[in-house]
């Protein structure tokens, strides 16, 4: 089995006695940290209390493996190739920061991929740090001129959105042949899509210095994303409703992408933030890795898929890996939440991992890269010189996910943060939110999210916590696709048979799913 992320973040648990060698490396792991954040050692080391330099200490010891390949920033993987302005159809400059350069895709039949459609790629470049995000954009099939626009986000963190594009939501699959194979529950049968690939170095995003590390630095380049492209394209901002989705690492970004945009004033943006759909996410980890245990465990809906002892192994070490989250939530520091995420991944989703099931579908076992081994088709499409050169490409080779991005995150202390505070602030300024969850999904599974949804404050939490659950009769199939939770503008919606990647499991009853919000329907009745 291949390591997945959160995909990969669940590194995979095992402890070692303190040996010589562990003990260099227990040494070494918060002078790594220390250096990588460009600090004084003499003023951390004063600064943190004996207890905390003993967790340090604690976490190399304990998983040597895992902690020695942690890295704080990423440079490019592959030979990248920038193309000059010249080259592009559009390019959009509103300050000297931030520019985006557009490629329309002139003969959609040589991609295979939706010929009838509208197609634009390009880059955001972020001049001064050199970073340039990739995107893909499709409009709608339907009504481009009024369908609503949606900004869709993988995970990881350090997965392509093209991902979701090619494995789950987009308008075209990759079959075994590496040709695309037309989807006809495609998202943009009703909506204008965008598939960003972010952060950088992720799928065909690059940096010629450094990566981004963390979520709320992520935010900034949306939004700067954003305000450029439909200043160049305001067809699609002229009434039409814009929503965000993604899913997995998305439970951080998307709260946080939101709160960025809503910070700008409406007049200063040119767009609208409708709403924001977040599937399988991980958002709020001191509620959700309380329920590793039960779903691997059998109370989930599918049978246990542990032994009794590796269950009560996992209870055994709840305790204190909530203690650990509680004091990230508090400090939201590097130093406390670094060791929280090393500690809890193995002990919580380690087990797991270890039996070799799939940690996004409990009914698989785990096969390939990342546990599907036919996402290698679109791996290879994407790597196709014409398919390069056809969506302007300018890295060398096209990676699905980066795990490198995966343990930036996690030693930059992103991992554990409590974003799902972001989701209470954007509820109460009145933005509807949609959780929803594949129910055989172990990673970021449904019972963790209903969990966090339920308990979450906000101005009509109680009213929510109180609303009842119901059966949620999908639109298309007309037969029963899962449970709703309602009030006002937030739901929770647990959807029968999806996996981590909803779209790819349930693609009919997905389709209805996000026709059904997108229109307003928000309690899916």
């Amino acid at each position: 089995m291949k390591t997945s992320t959160l995909f990969a973040g669940a590194l995979a648990a095992s402890a070692h006695a303190a040996s010589v060698q562990n003990v260099f490396q227990a040494n070494t792991l918060l002078d790594k940290a220390i250096d990588a954040l460009g600090l004084s050692a003499e003023d951390v080391l004063d600064s943190l209390p004996k207890d905390l330099k003993n967790v340090w200490g604690e976490m190399g010891m304990l998983f040597p493996k895992e902690t020695s390949q942690l890295e704080f920033l990423t440079k490019p993987k592959f030979k990248t190739n920038r193309r000059p302005d010249s080259e592009w159809d559009f390019v959009v400059q509103e300050n000297p920061s931030h520019k985006l350069r557009v490629n329309k895709i002139k003969d959609p039949q040589v991609l295979g991929v939706d010929p009838g459609v509208k197609q634009y790629t390009g880059y955001l470049d972020v001049e001064e740090e050199d970073k340039h995000f990739f995107y893909w954009f499709f409009e709608s099939r339907n009504d481009p001129k009024n369908d609503p626009v949606i900004l869709w986000l993988n995970g990881g963190p350090g997965c392509s959105s093209l991902t979701g594009q090619f494995f789950e939501l987009g308008p075209s699959h990759i079959g075994p042949d590496i040709k695309p194979i037309y989807n006809p529950y495609s998202w943009n049968s009703n909506a204008s899509v965008i598939f960003l690939d972010q952060p950088v170095n992720v799928g065909y995003s690059y940096s010629g210095s450094s990566g981004v590390s963390n979520t709320v630095a992520a935010g900034k380049d949306v939004y700067a994303f954003l305000q450029l492209f439909f200043k160049q394209f305001p067809e699609y901002a002229s009434g039409q409703d814009f929503h965000i989705a993604g899913e997995s690492y998305a439970g951080h970004y998307i709260p946080v992408f939101a709160s960025e945009i809503l910070s700008h004033p409406q007049e200063e943006r040119s767009f609208n933030l409708t709403s924001v759909l977040i599937g399988n996410g991980l958002t709020d980890e001191l509620t959700q890795y309380q329920y590793y245990e039960p779903m691997a465990c059998g109370e989930g809906g599918e049978p246990s898929v542990l032994e009794p002892e590796e269950c009560e192994g996992m209870l055994d070490t709840l305790p204190r890996c909530l203690s650990l989250i509680e004091a990230c939530y508090d400090s939201q520091s590097v130093w406390t939440c670094v060791p929280a995420s090393i500690y809890c991944n193995n002990a919580q989703m380690g087990p797991y991992q270890k039996t070799g099931k799939n940690v996004y579908d409990i009914r698989k076992e785990c096969e390939g890269e990342l546990c599907y081994a036919e996402m290698s088709y679109m791996d290879e499409y994407l790597n196709l010189d014409i398919v390069k050169e056809a969506v302007g490409a300018e890295v060398d080779k096209f990676e699905s996910c980066n795990f490198d991005i995966n343990r930036n995150f996690l030693f930059a202390g992103d991992w554990m943060k409590p974003y799902h505070k972001a989701v209470t602030d954007l509820l109460n300024q009145g933005l509807p939110v949609l959780v929803y969850a594949g129910d055989k999904d172990f990673i970021c599974n449904w019972l963790g999210n209903q969990a966090w949804s339920n308990v979450l404050p906000w101005k009509y939490g109680d009213e929510f916590q109180d609303a009842p659950v119901k059966d949620w009769i999908s639109s298309t199939t007309g037969e029963t696709a899962g449970k709703v939770k309602n009030y006002e503008h937030f739901t929770f919606l647990r959807v029968y048979g999806g996996g981590h990647m909803v779209p790819y499991d349930q693609p009919e009853n997905s389709l209805a799913m996000v026709n059904d919000w997108i229109q307003g329907r928000y309690s899916f009745e």
